[in-house]
């Protein structure tokens, strides 16, 4: 489990897969990055998927690297 780091959401560059949304997330909140990726590929599958791939589009727009 990793550890809470960040009380900002960053984008991390450091075990990134497309984004570092995913990553960032997993670091300002101190919980396993896979469990947010899968969370992620869970929410793709709910009746509204665009929404959750234009939040993630959005989000890799927005939030800042670090």
């Amino acid at each position: 489990m990793a550890k809470h780091k960040s009380k900002t959401w960053y984008r991390l560059y450091k075990g990134k897969r497309i984004a570092g949304i995913c990553s960032g997330l997993s670091d300002m909140f101190g919980i396993d990055v896979t469990l947010i990726r899968f969370i992620f590929l869970v929410l793709i599958f709910t009746p509204m998927p665009g929404s959750i791939i234009l939040l993630y589009l959005l989000a890799w727009i927005i939030v800042p690297v670090k």
